[in-house]
């Protein structure tokens, strides 16, 4: 998460686009993260999984850090592999809600 931040600090700077509001909404962002795996292992706990559900957790968020980390750093100019750079691209380009993206879906197969 700390390299994420950092990341996302030296994107923003190259940007000129440090904004504290936005950054203290990504932070909080951070802390909510934590909450949810805390909330993961309690609920590991009381249904004595083992650890299953907290595991998954941690290397769902872990997955999540490492492409952010790795598209802050595409956007600093760092290289990455091409096919991941093309990647990442296309996820940061496409900034349509979940509502948008299903009404494009039910009426595109209301055309065919």
């Amino acid at each position: 998460m700390a390299l994420d931040i950092i990341t996302g600090v030296f994107k923003a700077f190259k940007n000129r686009n440090l904004w504290s509001r936005k950054s203290l909404f990504g932070y909080a962002r951070k802390v909510l993260i934590l909450v949810v795996i805390i909330l993961a292992n309690v609920i590991d706990q009381i249904l004595g999984l083992n650890g299953t559900v907290a595991y998954a957790t941690v290397l769902f968020y872990i997955a999540n850090e490492g492409l952010s980390i790795m598209e802050n750093l595409a956007a600093v100019g760092v290289d990455v592999p091409p096919g991941l750079s093309k990647k990442l691209s296309s996820i940061s380009e496409d900034n349509k809600s979940v509502t948008q993206e299903m009404r494009e879906e039910f009426s595109d197969k209301e055309r065919r």
